[in-house]
């Protein structure tokens, strides 16, 4: 048997359920996009472009994901970037495992009941009540975009924590100290060692929160109070409830689209920027 043949027949299994898993409900869902909704609504075979030029309509769902998507992906960052190094460069490693633990255990519980729990907080008799106790007025917190990017950052948070922990704990710290005794600062050593060989984690990781919050539904809904719409709870309304699967499955065309763009773009940047900084002097 040749090696092609061989590669090619261990690869079918896995090329058959990618293509019936993802190519095909995509395939699907592009074909509905330019259909148009039946009378008792669903799906009537047509070919249209009406159903693309009225995306216009759900542009505040698009503008609050492109908007809060980002937002929390960058929180999640700032925060998980020093947990992680914290974790892989400074604690002692027999404390590492229950630390590593003590980051996942919140996905032991429902995102449901922890969405609860920051209802309760942020609500009247959360922080707020608090705020206002200590005299420095009474703000409103939830139903607000600033709730829906508190929950999305603490409910994505360790998916941002591990790839890049798992890229600062691989490090060789032979690096650092060639660094240190060719007289580079602790601070030149980890913006011209560290933070560059870390890059893959940072990478991965903001890819995977950053394509997940695009299609959160969830958390608006429950923090948003139905002021907050994401791209996910328009999709969840046109399927479910007005049943125009046409222009659902175009707004869901349209997102795969704006993702595709998106993530392809940084992917790109973060592989220049990685390779620009190789040739960087330590010194």
């Amino acid at each position: 048997m040749s090696t092609r043949l061989r590669t090619s027949l261990l690869l079918a299994p896995a090329t058959a359920w990618l293509l019936a898993m993802l190519v095909l409900p995509l395939v699907v869902v592009a074909v509905f996009s330019f259909g148009e909704r039946a009378a008792a609504g669903g799906y009537s075979a047509a070919f249209t472009l009406e159903n693309f030029a009225n995306l216009g309509a759900r542009w505040a769902a698009f503008k609050n994901t492109l908007m809060l998507a980002p937002a929390g992906t960058l929180m999640c960052l700032i925060i998980a970037y020093p947990l992680a190094y914290y974790l892989a460069v400074k604690v002692d490693p027999k404390w590492r495992t229950l630390l590593l633990i003590l980051v996942i255990v919140p996905f032991w519980t429902s995102i449901l009941i922890r969405s609860y729990a920051w209802i309760y907080l942020l609500g009247g008799q959360g922080i707020p009540k608090l705020i206002s106790t200590l005299g420095f007025g009474n703000p409103r917190l939830i139903n607000t975009p600033f709730a829906v990017l508190i929950g999305i950052t603490y409910g994505y948070l360790p998916l941002m924590v591990f790839p890049i922990y798992v890229s600062l704990e691989r490090l060789d710290k032979r690096l650092l100290e060639a660094s240190a005794d060719l007289g580079s600062p602790p601070w030149r050593s980890f913006l011209q060692v560290t933070l560059p060989l870390s890059t893959p984690g940072v990478a991965t990781g903001c890819m995977l929160v950053f394509i997940l919050l695009m299609g959160e539904f969830l958390i608006p809904a429950m923090l948003g109070g139905g002021k907050v719409f994401f791209v996910g709870n328009a999709l969840v309304d046109l399927f479910l409830q007005s049943r125009n699967w046409p222009y659902g499955a175009a707004v869901a065309v349209a997102l795969v689209v704006i993702m595709l763009v998106t993530v392809t773009a940084y992917m790109r940047f973060t592989r220049r920027w990685a390779g620009g900084r190789d040739d960087v002097s330590l010194m």
